[in-house]
């Protein structure tokens, strides 16, 4: 399974930036979707989830109102809108795919993994 991630780039605070992630030629619908990310020397942490239809979402508390993940099943893309971005916000972003009915919360629930885009957020 490629998941295949796009979107990142330099950014100045307060900006926007949405990145997207493709999962072609699989049964996207079947995937619960999550992004991570990781900041230097730091673990990666979780940023948003979403359901296999797209009718839950779950969020971090840091990202709470500011970033939107969102899944389109028919083009197998998952994106994740980030507005209002912050200095803070800096670091690889990783979308992630499970099978799992429970857990989109840790990373360890997830069973494909994309390569990782670098979103940096200059003050």
């Amino acid at each position: 399974v490629q998941l295949q991630a796009s979107g990142g780039g330099l950014v100045q605070a307060w900006w926007s930036l949405t990145l997207s992630c493709a999962l072609p030629g699989h049964t996207f619908s079947s995937y619960a979707m999550g992004w991570f990310r990781q900041a230097p020397e730091k673990e990666r942490e979780f940023v948003a989830a979403i359901s296999w239809s797209g009718d839950r979402a779950y969020y971090a508390d840091s990202v709470k109102g500011r970033f939107t993940i969102s899944r389109d099943n028919d083009r197998k893309t998952v994106y994740l809108q980030m507005n209002s971005l912050k200095p803070e916000d800096t670091a690889v972003y990783y979308c992630a795919a499970t099978g799992g009915g429970s857990g989109w919360l840790r990373p360890e629930t997830y069973d494909y993994w994309g390569q990782g885009t670098q979103v940096t957020v200059s003050s």
